[in-house]
């Protein structure tokens, strides 16, 4: 089993080539569906659009969808934006909140250099 650390240096290999092979100007989607495609490469188990659940008192009270999830560890985000933002950062936490995950990844397509943004949940 691979750690987190050796999950996500493969995940950000990954959307380095998808950067050098895309550039910049996209739609968030054209990226997700590349990333999918360079993550499954390395031999990495990843789904998308992963539905995650928030409970309340034992009952489901929100939904939201991670745009990757990588090896049932490490949720990844794809933005294209012109800054990654205390929003985005907090989406990502809420995220592994809500999937009882300590690690994610913020990855920001929208710059000819790609903002990468890790970040990991402390319960």
């Amino acid at each position: 089993m691979l750690s987190q650390n050796e999950i996500t240096e493969k995940i950000i290999g990954a959307a380095y080539k998808v950067s050098n092979a895309l550039g910049c100007g996209f739609l968030e989607k054209v990226y997700e569906n590349a990333l999918f495609i360079e993550i499954k490469k390395t031999g990495l188990n990843v789904i998308k659009q992963h539905a995650l659940q928030v409970f309340y008192d034992d009952q489901v009270v929100g939904d939201y969808f991670a745009d990757l999830f990588v090896e049932n560890e490490v949720v990844v985000e794809l933005k294209t934006v012109t800054m990654i933002t205390d929003i985005h950062q907090a989406q990502l936490m809420n995220y592994l909140t809500a999937c009882n995950k300590r690690c994610g990844l913020i990855i920001n397509f929208a710059k000819p250099r790609i903002e990468i943004k890790r970040m990991v949940n402390g319960y």
